[in-house]
């Protein structure tokens, strides 16, 4: 999102590209799963994110669809009027369904099947051939390739040289250190994000950011294209509301 400010009338013309909010919607399909049936209703809470002010959805399906179903991305694609991301580990199922819904953006997370949830970012230097395979095919679709880092300066560069245009960094080990001193806990991401800009790539992050630690982040790293949450945000939403949640992470931001 684009801001213009104008200072006075002297031509002074600033532009500040504003971090985006994409909002993960797994763990409202989880809540659906436990119990079966349509409840909560996946794609309303999808629109809804939308319309309480996310810029953004974000999906993660795993082949055993434990949370979001692959049928979920199918219904979900056509409907979504804001940045549509799907992340996952780019098996060939997983690539079939990127190249039939074709969404702004693709996220690629080297998680394994079993995982509970994303734990390491992708070697980009070991995986450098099959990563720029994985590029070139999502790019022959006109979709924005990210690859989901850790925070490594010399692995952005390699992101980029895959063929990647966007990185995003994985956050847990910010968030785990952000108590015990937030200026130590963000000094890698900031090497990465830096090493990151100098070779032209843009930039999200994602991984256990919440109410406490987002600002700072966004703050000291305000060229942060995107931040895709989810967990955090439901949890919060249990004693807010979705839509009060959705509007405390926006003003973080």
């Amino acid at each position: 999102m684009w801001v213009l400010f104008v200072k006075y009338n002297v031509f002074c013309v600033y532009l500040y590209l504003m971090t985006r909010l994409s909002v993960n919607i797994n763990k409202i399909a989880t809540l659906r799963n436990a119990r079966g049936g349509n409840m909560p209703d996946v794609t309303k809470a999808a629109l809804d994110c939308e319309r309480f002010g996310a810029q953004g959805i974000t999906v993660h399906p795993r082949p055993d669809e434990r949370h979001i179903r692959y049928s979920d991305v199918r219904t979900i694609r056509p409907l979504v009027s804001t940045e549509f991301n799907i992340e996952g580990n780019p098996i060939q199922s997983f690539r079939d369904l990127v190249l039939e819904v074709v969404p702004d953006q693709v996220t690629l997370v080297p998680d394994a099947h079993d995982a509970i949830t994303s734990n390491s970012g992708w070697d980009c230097i070991a995986n450098r051939e099959f990563l720029t395979q994985i590029c070139s095919l999502f790019h022959s679709k006109g979709i924005r390739v990210s690859i989901f880092i850790d925070p490594v300066p010399e692995m952005a560069v390699a992101a980029r040289e895959c063929g990647a245009d966007r990185v995003e960094l994985y956050t847990a080990a910010y968030a785990e250190q952000f108590a015990g001193g937030p200026e130590a806990a963000i000094a890698p991401y900031v090497r990465t994000a830096e090493a990151a800009r100098d070779c032209g790539l843009g930039l999200n992050a994602g991984h256990d950011l919440n109410l406490q630690n987002l600002g700072y982040f966004i703050r000291t790293i305000p060229w942060t294209d995107e931040v895709s949450i989810g967990h955090a945000i439901i949890c919060d939403a249990l004693y807010m509301g979705l839509e009060n949640t959705i509007k405390a992470y926006l003003s973080c931001i």
